[in-house]
C-alpha cells in the first residue's frame, strides 16, 4: 500500500490559496453591493472595499454623486454589512 504525504509548505500554500480565493470572492461581492448603493443614490461607484468592524465583515462603499450647477461631485461613504 502506497502512502502519500503532503509537505508542510505545500499544505500552507494550499490553505493560503483558499484564503486568497475567499478574499477575492468577498471583494467581488462588495463591488456588486457598492454598485447597488451607487445606483440607488444616483451616483458613480468610486470604491468598494471589505473591512472588519466590531468582528463583522462590512463593505465600505464610496459613491460620487454629481454636483448641481457645475459644482464638484459630493463624496458619500457608506458601510454595508457583507452578505
Amino acid at each position: 500500500m502506497k502512502r502519500s504525504y503532503i509537505s508542510l509548505p505545500l499544505a500552507g500554500l494550499i490553505s493560503a490559496s483558499g484564503v486568497f480565493y475567499a478574499g477575492a470572492a468577498l471583494a467581488a461581492d462588495c463591488t456588486s453591493v457598492g454598485q447597488q448603493v451607487a445606483d440607488s443614490q444616483g451616483g458613480t461607484l468610486a470604491r468598494a472595499t471589505s473591512v472588519t468592524q466590531n468582528g463583522r465583515e462590512v463593505c465600505v462603499v464610496v459613491v460620487l454623486i454629481p454636483g448641481k450647477d457645475g459644482e464638484r461631485p459630493r463624496r458619500v461613504e457608506v458601510a454595508v454589512p457583507a452578505n
